[in-house]
Parts: structure tokens; C-alpha cells; sequence
């Protein structure tokens, strides 16, 4: 698979059919408005499908069947080997898919196939099979009582979740939704982001084949003002979970007041800082993993580490080491195994970027890309972008840029370097280099931030939750910890003869 050309993957990638309908109780059905939006390719402005465009109505129907399926019981009230067994299948599909969900996600919004190949489909079937795993390893309570009393505590599923997901890992980001929900018994109606449906109906399609129940999982394409909305202020949604930006969690905040008070979770925003300390003996690592916290899938990555501290000591020769890294990393096909990096999803977004790379020309010192460029004449590119020197208060190193632009930030003293971390709204990530031990402990406790990094950049697995602080959102993506979001503690107390 690795030794695919850049014909093999253009070959297979014209080869593909794209599910354009909606997925609503078990089958794919066009929009009730009959409403379709383009889904374009990013790298070459070419119209892919023309996929159904979901609103109220459409919303309102999936969520009608995942309630009907919930209440008769074949999913929610399943042996927990039952529903082992189907998402374990589930996993085994998108393995055997393998490469069809990568090229999905790589046309839709512009990733390197082979990251889509490597990181993102395999990973996906990862989460579904971890959680698959943990369904019946999950026990129940007993809470102490006096003699005569019975009081068994219950983890039970919420009913109906809402899942908004983003369009930078749109495989991902469904799958750490969809298969902590499913594994605690719900049923989901899912909707993804605009940009990027395409591998989230297939992924409906795999589930269907593996016996998940009709009704149990749906997908409504749609737009957020519409579809999403919809689902935001539905009286039957029972939580709902949403990454995305921090302004449009909080827009679903207040869904949540207007409708029925349903839970919400968001993961949203990040302006993660990487603090390279002068005690770190591997400054190559050091910058082969800075430069991948934030060129990595163009720095679209919520938890990018966009704001790099360096001590003055070894400011300048790391600066250097980054320009270095940064030259290497010029954009190209994705479909290109060559390429270091893909396409930014949309225009909307390139300009943005742009934008923030204009302003920046005049207040920091550029030392490293700053162009927007085109392959073959086509696409959304942006090459990797380097700024030294920037002040801590600049919008460089304040605003979420969710693109591949770095600002290197010089600190003086290990209290600076924490203060200007932790000056921000965010609280995502975080990344410490230290070769001092104590400074590893004392520095990574001091950092506000859901997750921090120690001698490497945005660490994460199945088995360690992903989430933030301040407004980074709060609850827990990944882990056991994630349930707590799809589930409810159920007292039952049997009062008996003793």
C-alpha cells in the first residue's frame, strides 16, 4: 500500500463512487427539499458530488428513527457482547477499506493521502475496536447501605446524541464520537462538517454492513445555519457532542438553553504553545517535532502547537533549524506521496490564513514562506510559514490561524515562558523540551492545558482522554472517561426483608 505511485493513487482515486443522499434510518435517501451542495477538492477546485443538503426536516427525520430505534431496544438494550461483535466488525471493515477512506478524506478536504492512509483511517478502526472492547469491561456499582437496602448504581445510555464534527480529520473526528456514543448503547445522528461529508456516509454505509441496527446511526450533510442548527435546538436530542470553533460551541451553548437543556460538549479552539527550554540536548528533535506540531495536515489541527517559546540562549540556531524544516516542507498533490503537505480545505479558509500572514508581514519578522502557491496551476496552497521574533501580544500568537503559520516567541527566564503559555484564552495543549527532570514535573504541572507534552508534541492514544480548558471547551474525547458524556448514572434502591 506504501509503495503506491502518484499515478496508483490518481488511478484509484477516479475509480471512486462518492455516497451523495443523506443516511437516515438505515438507507440513503436525497434531502426533503431535494437541496444538494457542491463538494469540491481543495487541490483542484474540481466538483466531486453534489451531496444532499440537509435541514430541519431532514434532521427532524433522522432523529425521529434514532429515537424509534433507542426505545425498541435492539441496539440500546443488546447483550454488550451483541454490540461488541458488530463494532469489532466495524473495524475489520474500515481496514479492509482502507485505502478507499483515506482517498475520501484526501479529496475532500486536502490531506496527504498517505497521512490519511498511515494515520487517519487506521486509526479510526482503532478507536472503533478499543471501544468495542471496553463494552464489556465496563462494570456497574454497588453503593454501601445499612442492612435491608440494595442500591445498584448504573451506567445507562442517554438516549438520541448529536454529533457536529469538523473538517480537518473528518474520519477521526466522527469515529471519536460515533464509537464511544454506540458502545454505551445510543443511537446517533451525525453531522458533519460542509467541507468534508463524503468518508462520514461511507463510514453509515460500513456500519449498516455490520449489523448496526437501522436507525441506530445516521448522517445528515448539511450546512451548520441549517442542519446543524436543527440539531442544536432539537427537543429530542439527548446530549450533543461538538468540535469545532470555540465561537460556534458557543452558539450551541445557547441551542442548548433555547431547546431542552440538553448536555453539551465541546471541544473547540487551541492556541497550543511549545516551550523549547535551553537544557534540551536534542534540539533536532526538538525541531523535526516542532515543525510537525504545526505543519502537520497544514496546521489544521485544533491542537497545533502554533506558538513556539524558545530560551534566548539557542533562540537564533533554532530559529535556523525551523527555517530549515519549514523549506522542506513545501506543499503539494496530495495525492502525491512526495508531497510534504496538502491542500487547505477551502477558499474561505486559504483567505483567512492569508490574511493573518499579511498582517503579520508587518509586525514580525518573516523568515520562511508567507505565499499562497498553486499546483499545476490549480488549489488551495499555502506554503509553510515561519515568524520570528513576534511580540506575545501580536495577533500572530493570540488568534487560532488553524493554518501552517508558526510564531517563535523568545522567553528569558522558565516563569516567563509559563506566564506568556498560559496567557491565552485556550487551554488545549501544551508541549515542554527539557532534559531536567525536575523542570519536565515543575513546568508541565504549572501549564493550564488538557493535555501536555513532554519531549514530543500533541501526544494522544485511545487509552488517555483529549480535551481542554478555558475556551478549549471541557468533557473528554477518547479513553473511558469519554462515556461520561454519552451516559447517565441510574440509582435503583431495593428496600428489602433482612
Amino acid at each position: 500500500m506504501l509503495d503506491y505511485t502518484h499515478e496508483d493513487w490518481k488511478t484509484r482515486a477516479a475509480a471512486l463512487k462518492f455516497r451523495h443522499q443523506a443516511f437516515i434510518d438505515g438507507r440513503f435517501v436525497d434531502a426533503a427539499s431535494g437541496e444538494t451542495f457542491d463538494c469540491i477538492n481543495p487541490a483542484t477546485s474540481a466538483v466531486l458530488a453534489q451531496v444532499a443538503s440537509c435541514d430541519a426536516e431532514d434532521v427532524d427525520r433522522a432523529v425521529t428513527a434514532a429515537r424509534e430505534a433507542f426505545e425498541a431496544g435492539s441496539w440500546s438494550r443488546a447483550a454488550p457482547a451483541d454490540r461488541k461483535a458488530v463494532l469489532l466488525k466495524l473495524a475489520d471493515l474500515i481496514r479492509e477499506n482502507l485505502e478507499e477512506m483515506a482517498l475520501l478524506d484526501s479529496l475532500d478536504m486536502g490531506k496527504l493521502v498517505t497521512d490519511a492512509v498511515t494515520v487517519d483511517a487506521p486509526g479510526s478502526a482503532q478507536f472503533f475496536q478499543w471501544y468495542a472492547e471496553a463494552i464489556d469491561k465496563i462494570y456497574d456499582e454497588v453503593a454501601p447501605t445499612g442492612p435491608g437496602d440494595l442500591a445498584l448504581v448504573r451506567r445507562v445510555p442517554l438516549g438520541v446524541v448529536g454529533a457536529v464534527t469538523p473538517w480537518n480529520f473528518p474520519l477521526d473526528m466522527a469515529t471519536w464520537k460515533s464509537a464511544a456514543a454506540l458502545a454505551a448503547g445510543n443511537s446517533v445522528v451525525l453531522k458533519q462538517a460542509e467541507q468534508s461529508p463524503l468518508s462520514a456516509l461511507r463510514l453509515a454505509e460500513l456500519a449498516a454492513e455490520a449489523g448496526l441496527p437501522d436507525g441506530v446511526f445516521n448522517v445528515v450533510p448539511g450546512f451548520g445555519t441549517t442542519a446543524g442548527k436543527a440539531l442544536g435546538l432539537h427537543m429530542d436530542v439527548d446530549t450533543l457532542a461538538f468540535t469545532g470553533s470555540t465561537a460556534v460551541g458557543k452558539i450551541f451553548m445557547q441551542y442548548s438553553g433555547q431547546s431542552n437543556l440538553k448536555s453539551v460538549w465541546p471541544e473547540t479552539g487551541g492556541k497550543s504553545p511549545n516551550l523549547i527550554f535551553a537544557d534540551c540536548e536534542n534540539l533536532d528533535a526538538a525541531a523535526d517535532m516542532a515543525a510537525f506540531g504545526i505543519f502537520f495536515n497544514q496546521g489544521e489541527v485544533c491542537s497545533a502547537n502554533s506558538r513556539l517559546y524558545v530560551e534566548r540562549a539557542i533562540k537564533d540556531e533554532f530559529v535556523e533549524r525551523m527555517i530549515t524544516r519549514a523549506k522542506g516542507m513545501q506543499p503539494g498533490d496530495p495525492l502525491d506521496p512526495d508531497s510534504k503537505m496538502g491542500a487547505i480545505v477551502d477558499e474561505a479558509q486559504t483567505a483567512g490564513i492569508m490574511c493573518h500572514v499579511e498582517a503579520g508581514r508587518k509586525s514580525a519578522n518573516l523568515v520562511a514562506g508567507g505565499d499562497r502557491v498553486t499546483v499545476d496551476g490549480k488549489g488551495c496552497f499555502v506554503q509553510p510559514t515561519v515568524f520570528d521574533d513576534v511580540s506575545h501580544d501580536n495577533p500572530l500568537a493570540r488568534d487560532e490561524i488553524f493554518g501552517p503559520v508558526l510564531s517563535i516567541i523568545p522567553f528569558d527566564t522558565e516563569e516567563d515562558a509559563v506566564r506568556m503559555a498560559n496567557d491565552s484564552i485556550y487551554g488545549l495543549a501544551a508541549s515542554v523540551w527539557t532534559d531536567n527532570l525536575n523542570r519536565a514535573h515543575r513546568v508541565s504541572d504549572a501549564l493550564h492545558a488538557g493535555t501536555v507534552s513532554v519531549n514530543t508534541v500533541d501526544a494522544l492514544s485511545a487509552q488517555t482522554p483529549f480535551g481542554g480548558m478555558k475556551q478549549s471547551g471541557f468533557g473528554r474525547d477518547l479513553s473511558l472517561h469519554s462515556l461520561d458524556k454519552y451516559t447517565a448514572l441510574k440509582t435503583t434502591w431495593i428496600k428489602y426483608q433482612a
